[in-house]
């Protein structure tokens, strides 16, 4: 698709895994990125999500 990149190439560009970048997606961190049937299409021009967001706690000890 013109326009856009797979979560894969994004993970290239971007120096992280394809799942990090799925996760960014899910959770609405990545402007203009939607879902088509089970890929994700993320617009060419869209920049890494900065900070690290964790959806969990962790319990230490």
């Amino acid at each position: 698709m013109n326009g856009y990149i797979t979560a894969q190439e994004a993970a290239k560009k971007w120096g992280v895994t394809s799942r990090q970048v799925q996760i960014l997606c899910k959770e609405n961190r990545v402007p203009g990125a939607s879902r088509m049937s089970r890929i994700w299409i993320i617009p060419e021009d869209a920049k890494k999500p900065t900070g690290i967001k964790h959806s969990k706690e962790r319990k230490i000890g």
